[in-house]
């Protein structure tokens, strides 16, 4: 579990890429500290598994379902991603919960500068706008940032300058791709209310039932 408040901007180093998988090594120094191998680090808003580390880097393997959903794919050597390591019980929570379990991706639309922010518009699916909520939270490439406009077509997000120096929304550029995670708790609630698809309907237990099934 994360917050969405990125602690360091990384450098990948290689990718070695599989069939469908990679093996992504990247440079990094403060999610480092008290690392362990097996430790989560959100890396561009995608929760992925350190399998082995030194003093300045460390390296993850990313399956083919992880590199279908998202823009991990795309990453080649020296690109920049945000990185944060997975979030301590009784830290503060600055951000909202963020899974690390991306919704897909979105595509940057446009830039608009704004006294001190900049306004950040991307378009996605229906499928990802259909959970998000005006005023409500969005993990955008693993940062936290209110939704502050929606509509059919796409979302738009105010970043403040603290959030631009420290992350790489702003440093990409329009028709970049970025991984999207929607706000959980509306897709949970979707998700409880919602029948069961092709679910067979529970029969009555009377004595048909118990004589069908030798109890009788």
């Amino acid at each position: 579990m994360f917050t969405g408040l990125v602690e360091e901007i990384g450098t990948v180093e290689s990718v070695i890429k599989g069939a469908d998988s990679a093996k992504i090594t990247i440079k990094a120094n403060k999610v480092l500290e008290g690392t362990k191998l097996g430790d989560s680090i959100s890396t561009n808003g995608v929760c992925l598994t350190v399998t082995t580390f030194a003093q300045a880097h460390f390296s993850v393997d990313v399956m083919a379902e992880t590199m279908r959903k998202s823009n991990l794919h795309l990453l080649t050597p020296g690109d920049l991603v945000n990185l944060e390591r997975a979030l301590k019980v009784g830290d503060r929570l600055g951000g909202h919960f963020v899974s690390g379990h991306i919704d897909g991706t979105g595509i940057i639309k446009s830039y608009e500068q704004e006294d001190n922010a900049v306004w950040l518009t991307i378009t996605a699916e229906t499928n990802i706008l259909r959970y998000i909520v005006q005023k409500g939270s969005v993990a955008i490439d693993g940062v936290s940032l209110t939704v502050a406009f929606l509509d059919e077509s796409l979302f738009k997000v105010s970043v403040i300058p603290h959030t631009k120096e420290a992350t790489t929304l702003i440093r990409k550029k329009v028709g970049e791709y970025v991984n999207l995670e929607c706000d959980m708790i509306g897709k949970y609630i979707e998700r409880l209310l919602r029948p069961m698809d092709n679910q067979p309907l529970k029969k009555d237990i009377d004595i048909n039932f118990l004589n069908e099934h030798g109890f009788l």
